[in-house]
């Protein structure tokens, strides 16, 4: 039987009040109910773990009891630590509050990194059969940072194979599914990241982005996708030390969460200047109780919606999407329709030329024999567009992307943010690699379904996705909302006040267990 606790609200506030965690009381009432470990926030969580209110060995048997129940049918987590090595370690985080060792907010709490990145004494994969089964003696610097603050490292995220597509499977794992919808894709790259929040086998979860793979999985299955200004969390690899991060701008490690406070809490956690990353912004992040929820009345956003009919999307994303954000206007929010000079079918030229560029990385993987023969289609196609990519391409395609920019930065001086949807397509049928067309409109690259996505990419600007609600399926959606560049803060603070005028967070999905 599951151990359920009884909190007073006398002693969740003094829990929450002690370290600065005090939320709103909205998510307070919430959270002082009868409710398992696993339901609280993340910032709950925390606070009740500093306190002594809840121990570490507790939540972390808490989230293995619901890993083990749900994780066969949705595959979220992979490469699983033994139960008994993770349930020492909590001990030992205890051991460590009664000494008065505190970590950080995230002592003791339960913590699966995306199968992209590389932890110590965790084994990885990337999705490929090539790399499976590889053991980490070091962390990335952002895993790092995480484990400097306190977390236990449980596992994995499931992934595709590098990270390639909006679509979680490889031939490692197997697919990850949909929370809402088992028959359904989870969306991706950051897909096990996603599922393993909304089903709530994970307190928060890191991802990166290139391609929509924060924004994507996080509009599929309610949750918050935070892709940060270009530079705001500086990438360094523990096994990649020469990466080019001068020119190699278009990914970015982020943060994941069921709500927005969970989210950006994460996000400070792994932010922050490193002297070996030159292009890391310098600038720190603020803290979460010194932000303010901004007030709507006084926003004016552009909707950029299917870019004046660029984009086809399947009939009832545009539409789902205009409701939810048009409901800000009762609160006095200015929407209007908006449209950047820009060429957009140049735009995508653009993508193409820089992501195929980026995947040269797997040249030595196309010229051995046995390795391509282990590649998905797809990386195979990117890394051979990669060594036709011409010196005179590579330069156009700086020169149209600062363009790209600049156009986004007229539109800012008449607009606060601007969204659009945050996906072409509502999740699909996992058995699907990729749709092969929208609207009878034909998709000539397995990513060209998730074009929409590449207008935050190119730009470096912060890019969060909110929930938009559901269609009459029951299918997620969510929409971006982009803002400055480096005024990461300002969207935060516009997400909390989206999140109070909404409710799209407070629908939990339905979990199966598989029979």
């Amino acid at each position: 039987m599951k151990k359920r606790f009884r909190l007073t609200r006398r002693d969740t506030i003094k829990s929450l009040a002690s370290i600065g965690l005090l939320p709103s009381l909205a998510t307070l009432q919430e959270n002082i109910k009868m409710k398992d470990i696993t339901e609280m926030s993340a910032s709950v969580l925390s606070a009740l773990i500093r306190d002594r209110v809840l121990s570490c060995e507790e939540v972390m048997q808490e989230y293995l009891s619901k890993i083990n129940k749900y994780n066969p049918t949705y595959n979220a987590i992979v490469s699983l630590v033994d139960k008994n090595i993770l349930i020492d370690q909590a001990k030992n985080a205890d051991l460590e509050l009664e000494k008065g060792i505190y970590r950080g907010w995230m002592h003791g709490m339960p913590h699966a990194v995306k199968d992209l990145a590389y932890a110590k004494d965790l084994y990885t994969s990337e999705g490929s059969p090539i790399l499976a089964g590889s053991m980490s003696t070091k962390d990335d610097l952002f895993v790092s940072r995480i484990r400097n603050a306190g977390a236990i490292f449980i596992g994995k995220t499931n992934t595709p194979e590098f990270g390639l597509g909006s679509q979680t499977y490889n031939e490692v794992f197997g697919a990850t599914k949909n929370a809402y919808d088992s028959s359904k894709t989870a969306g991706g790259s950051s897909g096990g990241a996603a599922v393993g929040l909304a089903t709530q086998m994970l307190p928060v979860a890191d991802g990166s982005d290139m391609m929509g793979s924060l924004r994507n999985p996080a509009a599929y299955n309610n949750v918050i996708g935070f892709r940060p200004s270009q530079g705001r969390v500086p990438v360094y690899y523990a096994y990649y030390p020469n990466t080019d991060t001068f020119y190699q701008q278009l990914s970015t490690e982020g943060a994941m969460g069921r709500n927005v406070e969970d989210t950006m809490r994460l996000l400070s956690t792994i932010a922050g200047p490193d002297d070996r990353v030159p292009l890391s912004l310098k600038d720190k992040m603020p803290s979460y109780e010194s932000l303010k929820a901004v007030k709507l009345s006084n926003l004016k956003i552009g909707w950029l919606g299917d870019y004046d009919g660029y984009l086809p999307l399947e009939s009832g994303v545009l539409e789902l999407c205009e409701k939810a954000i048009n409901s800000l206007e009762i609160h006095g929010t200015r929407i209007e329709p908006c449209h950047p000079n820009f060429d957009m079918s140049l735009l995508w030229e653009t993508w193409l030329v820089l992501r195929h560029w980026s995947n040269l990385w797997g040249k030595s993987y196309l010229e051995d024999p046995e390795m391509k023969a282990l590649l998905k289609p797809e990386l195979v196609w990117e890394i051979e567009g990669a060594l036709r990519v011409t010196a005179p391409q590579l330069s156009d395609a700086g020169v149209q992307r600062i363009r790209w920019y600049q156009s986004l930065m007229k539109l800012f001086k008449d607009y606060d943010f601007l969204a659009l949807p945050s996906a072409q397509v509502f999740p699909f049928p996992v058995e699907i690699n990729w749709p092969k067309s929208i609207n009878n409109v034909p998709m000539d690259t397995y990513h060209r379904w998730m074009e929409i996505v590449i207008g935050g990419t190119l730009s470096g600007l912060p890019v969060i996705n909110l929930p938009a609600g559901f269609d009459n399926k029951g299918r997620p959606m969510g929409i971006q909302f982009i803002g400055k560049m480096g005024r990461d803060a300002e969207l935060i603070e516009f997400a909390m006040s989206y999140e109070a005028a909404t409710n799209f967070l407070d629908i939990r999905p339905k979990l199966v267990t598989m029979t």
